[in-house]
């Protein structure tokens, strides 16, 4: 067994640098490396220069520039400085620091549809407005030539525009009839094609009306709710990008003796690591060399630690508590446990994504009957006047007045302003119908550990240690970055004893000498004490008994309120969780949660969310761990909390940033006034067509006052998207 010098000091960051600038300094040619930090505390120009001078003074630093509105940092340096150590060295000049992987931010900084959608956007505004200053000179009274004029101008802005800014609604209408079915595209894009092509007709015969203005703005107004649509749920997987990108994957390899970084996806089956106390199992291996304790909570739900050994199979998401290991790669990625789990969250999640916008309903109905009205409309009038340009004129005026102008911006003007809501309130809605699916809850399923809890155990009650036996303790506890050991620490206030000889013996505990006589902290084996029914560690003073310490997880701050409020408002509130039976009950007595069940497998916990739907019982999970992502794919909506795991959040709807769970509920009953205001709009959109449908119908409407009327139904069902606060 090999004893670990706890008060061992670590390296100064500064020195680290230093030493890197002399070993690249043989290797000139060596090309620099990028390295990327998050600054979540700055907030002035100040600490833009503060951030700017500390990290430029450190030695193989190029450049660093920091960008305030992002709180970001991006360093040029040299091979062999490592993030730690800019962390540390802005640490001490008072800066909050995380390392981000570059990676993962290149893909959340390429927004391309982002900026596709509002360049079109911008020209189909700049068309529009003027194509319109032509228009008015039209109504102004132009005739014959300058009439004529006015129109082939317009036609030259307007067909190209049309063209290129019409371009996503033409591809989505087109992706849909090639397999034989109708969205709400087909009908936007008939009648932006119809009154274009009318248009051109008209200018080429010398007609008098010409709707290029009204086809544009169709393609303004309809592209506007796409980007607002669009840039809502944007923001939120820019921002779980954002913290996706502080879980850097990268990995120490013992290559010939020699450690080196590299990345995980560089690594095989084989290969040994090294992974420091803190951090976390990248893949399924074997414990090769070392003693420490694992904590197998995000991967399982159980908060006790885990003694392993030499020979020991760990799981990929393990994190390691107390001293190093080598461990060899066992199985491929393809292979692992997590590689299972995922397969499961891939069943789960097909399932899911069947699920029906409202507003996709609404145009199964609705696109037929629009095609079908105007069809109607063009043979009823040309059959009673026998002029196919009359005919063509009022059918095209049919189309646009019941073009589903509103109702495509029912749906994402009511998103925005919910999403902008819960936004505030430090949710992020990662998925389209994310909104509409929370909004038919029945019932909320909670996770325990990191959920419900901090994932963070507090010791209980102190009182009755005796004074001295907590000096010892403090002082013990103060030379382990256990959990339990850190826990304990920061409680007792007391000085702590003057202890010699201290050590951290990996995997079992603290031990030094006090008055002569050997002193431990930690496992109850070693101690040679009865093990308690809960969390506990336990001080062994030379041949005394031992005494117990236990500890209780701490709740997360709102629990209480989410829990009372979803159970006020009528839903079934669950609890299921990997950990041990008397855990799970205690932290059900306390938020009074009447169904908890203990000792799940993450098979089991997606099981039991599956037999919920299939009961017709439509359930809100929440978790963080890997363990809860097959059961948050499988539920109807998901949620989990930012400190979750990425696997977590990726798979979730919706990512709650705020450390409290007190406004859990309200984002339910956001979710249900949004998804109110939306079946409100479709009735503005029903009643506003069962007004205008009969004058263009009777022949009373221009194609031009056609779209003048959508433009107001539009503005309606935004107006009304904003009473949702």
């Amino acid at each position: 067994m090999t004893l670990v010098d706890a008060s061992h000091p670590a390296a100064c960051p500064a020195c680290v640098a230093g030493d890197a600038m002399d070993l690249v300094s043989e290797t000139s040619e060596a090309r620099p490396q990028d390295i990327r930090l998050s600054l979540p505390t700055i907030h002035c120009a100040a600490c833009i220069s503060g951030v700017e001078r500390a990290l430029s003074a450190t030695p193989g630093v190029n450049e660093a520039r920091v960008n305030l509105t992002m709180k970001r940092a991006r360093i040029d340096a040299v091979p062999g400085v490592t993030a730690d150590s800019l962390i540390e060295v802005l640490a001490r000049a008072g800066y909050e620091a995380h390392e981000l992987d570059p990676t993962a931010l290149r893909a959340t900084e390429a927004d391309k549809q982002s900026r596709d959608l509002l360049m079109r956007l911008g020209v189909a505004g700049f068309a529009m407005m003027n194509v319109m200053l032509m228009s008015v000179a039209v109504w102004s009274g132009a005739t014959e030539a300058t009439r004529d004029l006015f129109h082939w101008i317009s036609a030259t802005i307007a067909v190209p525009t049309v063209a290129f800014s019409a371009q996503p609604f033409f591809k989505s209408a087109w992706s849909a009839l090639r397999v034989g079915r109708l969205n709400m595209d087909v009908p936007i894009s008939l009648a932006i094609l119809l009154a274009t092509g009318m248009s051109i007709y008209e200018t080429a015969q010398g007609g008098s009306h010409a709707y290029f203005d009204a086809a544009l703005s169709l393609t303004f107004f309809l592209l506007a709710g796409r980007y607002l649509d669009y840039r809502t749920r944007h923001t939120a997987r820019s921002a779980a990008e954002e913290l996706a990108a502080l879980e850097v994957p990268r990995v120490t390899v013992l290559r010939d003796g020699v450690e080196l970084e590299v990345p995980l996806a560089d690594v095989g089956v084989g290969e040994l690591l090294l992974i420091r106390p803190g951090a976390r199992m990248p893949a399924d291996a074997r414990v090769v060399t070392g003693h420490s304790e694992l904590d197998f909570s995000l991967l399982n739900g159980e908060t006790h630690p885990v003694a392993v050994a030499p020979g020991a199979e760990v799981s990929a998401g393990v994190i390691n508590l107390t001293g190093p290991l080598e461990v060899e790669i066992v199985r491929a990625a393809e292979d692992s446990a997590l590689r299972r789990m995922a397969d499961l969250v891939a069943v789960a999640e097909e399932a899911k994504s069947r699920y029906t916008s409202l507003a996709d309903r609404a145009a199964r109905i609705y696109a037929p009957v629009v095609h079908l009205l105007a069809l109607a409309t063009f043979i009823g009038w040309f059959s009673a006047s026998g002029d196919w340009r009359l005919a063509m004129n009022i059918a095209v005026a049919t189309l646009i007045i019941t073009c589903p102008c509103a109702l495509g911006l029912a749906v994402p003007a009511v998103s925005t302003a919910a999403s902008g809501r819960l936004f505030r309130k430090g949710m992020l809605i990662k998925h389209a119908t994310a909104l509409e699916r929370l909004a038919e809850v029945e019932c909320v399923v909670f996770d325990k550990t990191g959920t419900l809890t901090l994932g963070t155990p507090k010791p209980d009650d102190l009182s009755h240690v005796d004074a001295t036996d907590l000096a010892i303790v403090r002082t013990l506890a103060a030379a382990s970055s256990h959990p339990l050991s850190t826990a304990l620490a920061e409680a007792i206030s007391a000085p702590g004893a003057v202890l010699s000889d201290l050590r951290e013996v990996p995997g079992f505990g603290v031990e030094g000498c006090w008055d002569g006589r050997l002193v431990r902290l930690g496992r109850a084996e070693w101690i040679g004490a009865e093990p308690a029914k809960k969390t506990a560690t336990y001080l062994k003073v030379g041949d005394a008994a031992p005494l117990t310490f236990t500890f209780t997880d701490s709740l997360r701050p709102g629990a209480k309120e989410a829990v009372a409020g979803f159970k006020a408002a009528g839903f079934d509130v669950m609890l299921l969780s990997g950990d041990t039976e008397a855990a799970v009950q205690n932290v059900a007595a306390q938020l009074d949660i009447p169904v908890a069940r203990s000792g799940l497998l993450p098979q089991e916990k997606a099981a039991e969310i599956a037999a919920l739907s299939q009961s017709g019982t439509k359930t809100l999970m929440i978790g963080d761990g890997i363990n809860d992502t097959a059961a948050l794919a499988e539920a109807h909506v998901s949620m989990s909390p930012a400190s979750a795991l990425d696997a977590s959040r990726v798979v979730s709807d919706i990512v709650v940033l705020s450390t409290s769970f007190e406004s859990l509920p309200d984002a339910v009953r956001t979710a249900t006034r949004a998804r109110r205001r939306i079946l409100e709009n479709f009735g503005i959109a029903a009643t506003y067509n069962a007004i205008a449908i009969p004058i263009a119908l009777a022949g009373f409407a221009t194609p031009l006052a056609a779209a003048l009327a959508m433009s107001t139904s539009s503005i309606l069902v935004s107006l009304n998207a904003l009473r949702l606060h």
